[in-house]
């Protein structure tokens, strides 16, 4: 429990804060969650559009100080990858037809 009003005030701020902080970081879980669940369904086409959206979704996160700009790099290229190897794999496997 806090004493002054300036630690009032900081432990409402600091709430605040919290929750947004969360929002965004959740938002960004989220979409992530989104393109690998297209990635493990082998659906180029839809995890291609997804990494799109979720790229926009880490930028914004990052520019609001919420995520580190190295760890939204990190998310970024982690899920590029991932959408290349699949790429790479679907490359291989001859078409059906």
């Amino acid at each position: 429990m806090p004493n002054t009003k300036s630690a009032e005030k900081k432990l409402r701020i600091s709430e605040r804060n919290r929750l947004y902080n969360r929002f965004w970081k959740t938002r960004v879980k989220t979409e992530i969650k989104k393109v690998l669940a297209a990635i493990e369904a082998k659906n180029l086409e839809l995890a291609q559009k997804l990494f799109v959206q979720a790229t926009s979704i880490i930028d914004k996160a990052v520019g609001k100080g919420v995520l580190h700009r190295n760890n939204g790099a990190r998310k970024k290229s982690r899920l590029a990858r991932k959408i290349n190897q699949l790429k790479a794999l679907l490359a291989q496997q001859p078409s059906p037809s």
